[in-house]
């Protein structure tokens, strides 16, 4: 999996060139949208694959140009959320509108996607980056994706993906999923945890590898966040995928990871946040 480690490529050649999603395994690409990754699973030409997330806004086009090269004219059985934040489903509508085809997200996310509820604005006192100070201008209130979404079943089966289950990962969100694969431990863990400092602009600009917390100014339950990282560093995962920043596997995953989950309030909880943590 070279392109875990793309250390000889340019952020800016990376995003100014066509779109294209990167593979990290034979039936796993993702595609970096700006700030957040959406991801391809099922085998390069196959017709039987599945988005998950969608991006920010704007990127419809881009999302499907990099499907389009990557399956053809195949078109998705499904698309899945992890959540319903601005920058995991801004392109979702269109999506589903030119794919025809439904979306699943959990149940306790439903809210948020279908107008009847709103995020929590973003907390500029924590992280210390631009992006911390910039989040209580971002979205709160998604599109109205009524028309094509769908609770995902109760049993932690994904329709579509046999081979997976989702884990309901809740703190960054009520209703926060990952994505599980037992057979290879392969682990698409939605913004549970990240593998970029998504606070600061910079660390995003240059990805910096490294496992960080969710990312904080969108986080409202420290707790819950917590017992997520706790659960998902308890199965092992040999290859991570997350929202925010590049993909990583094996012994550096599993050393980062398990420390966030040993130390998580004194390396993900911002230090005002602690005493009520």
């Amino acid at each position: 999996m070279d392109q875990i480690e793309r250390g000889d490529q340019s952020n800016e050649e990376y995003h100014m060139g066509h779109a294209e999603a990167e593979q990290v395994l034979d039936d796993i690409a993702f595609y970096r949208t700006l700030i957040v990754n959406v991801i391809f699973i099922g085998k390069e030409g196959a017709d039987d694959w599945v988005l998950i997330d969608c991006g920010i806004g704007h990127y419809c086009k881009r999302i499907m140009e990099a499907a389009e090269k990557r399956y053809g004219r195949a078109k998705p059985k499904a698309i899945i959320l992890t959540h319903g934040h601005f920058d995991h489903v801004g392109s979702a509508k269109q999506l589903a509108q030119e794919w025809k085809v439904p979306i699943y997200i959990h149940p306790m996310e439903m809210d948020y996607v279908t107008g009847k509820r709103d995020y929590p604005v973003g907390d500029a006192t924590v992280g210390g980056g631009l992006f911390s100070l910039l989040s209580p201008f971002f979205p709160t209130h998604q599109a109205d994706l009524s028309k094509y979404i769908h609770p995902l079943p109760n049993d932690g089966s994904i329709p579509f993906l046999e081979e997976w289950r989702f884990i309901h990962t809740p703190g960054h969100t009520p209703g926060h999923i990952a994505l599980f694969r037992d057979k290879d431990k392969t682990l698409i863990a939605g913004d549970a945890f990240i593998t970029v400092k998504q606070e600061s602009s910079m660390a995003v600009f240059i990805q910096h590898q490294h496992v960080h917390g969710p990312p904080a100014y969108f986080t409202h339950n420290w707790e819950e966040a917590e017992k997520s990282v706790k659960e998902l560093a308890s199965l092992h995962p040999s290859v991570a995928i997350t929202g925010h920043g590049l993909p990583m596997e094996g012994e550096l995953l599993s050393k980062q990871l398990n420390d966030l989950a040993a130390n998580f309030k004194d390396l993900a909880v911002p230090k005002h946040k602690r005493k009520l943590h």
